[in-house]
């Protein structure tokens, strides 16, 4: 069934739109998005059909801003369907255009909350989930709005298939300690870092965004944390 108009509003925070759309970037919103929008009448998703059939994993990239990274693991990984989620309409448009530029196929949006369409997708169904730079939301009556939550972790755990990888990425130190300190808690996930390099490097599969690059020029350091989903109980 659909989300109900009222379970939006209460979960989605910040903004829908910036500066106005280009007119190149107004066609692709009108034209593409509908056609590679994820329906939200569809529930649990049926992510084969979602896809046509033709991918062998699939992931999910939550909050994907312009797009950088989820354009680019599109183009290099084909064979995987990957989710992005966005509200951000400006990053949509930033998105499809990449999408447009490289020729990938393989990409769905869900231009709402992420909370909502983590209800839809089916149990064990993603090999690799993404959380980059999300707004850290650093003052301390806002932190009820960060994402990273006992519940959203849980909602990971039970969508994440067992062994699955889930990147997170901060640029914040308050935030970077808030991740560990909500995964660490969790019986599902474990931090797979063994000395501080396993955390202060991306690795050549994780490009740079433009969140990340701004951060340096500004010069803060990242952290680029990797957990893998335990397997279930049997």
């Amino acid at each position: 069934m659909p989300i109900p108009e009222d379970a939006r509003k209460r979960i989605l925070y910040g903004r829908r739109r910036g500066k106005a759309l280009r007119k190149s970037q107004r066609q692709a919103v009108e034209e593409i998005l509908p056609k590679i929008r994820v329906p939200e009448a569809e529930n649990p998703l049926d992510l084969a059909n979602l896809f046509g059939g033709n991918q062998k994993e699939y992931w999910l990239e939550i909050g994907f801003g312009a797009g950088e990274h989820l354009a680019w693991q599109a183009e290099n990984n084909p064979q995987v369907g990957i989710i992005g989620c966005e509200p951000f309409i400006n990053g949509v448009s930033a998105l499809i255009m990449k999408l447009q530029k490289s020729g990938a196929t393989n990409v769905r949006i869900h231009n709402e909350a992420a909370e909502l369409i983590l209800q839809t997708i089916p149990e064990a169904s993603l090999k690799k989930g993404f959380l980059l730079f999300a707004d850290p939301w650093p003052k301390s009556n806002h932190h009820k709005r960060r994402f990273v939550t006992n519940e959203n972790i849980s909602a990971l755990a039970r969508i994440l298939c067992d062994n699955a990888e889930l990147r997170i990425a901060t640029d914040h130190v308050d935030y970077g300690a808030w991740i560990l300190f909500y995964m660490l808690q969790s019986k599902e996930f474990i931090w797979e870092a063994t000395r501080p390099d396993d955390w202060r490097i991306r690795g050549s599969d994780w490009p740079q965004t433009r969140y990340e690059a701004k951060a340096l020029r500004e010069g803060r350091k990242s952290a680029y944390y990797k957990f893998r989903r335990l397997p279930r109980a049997a």
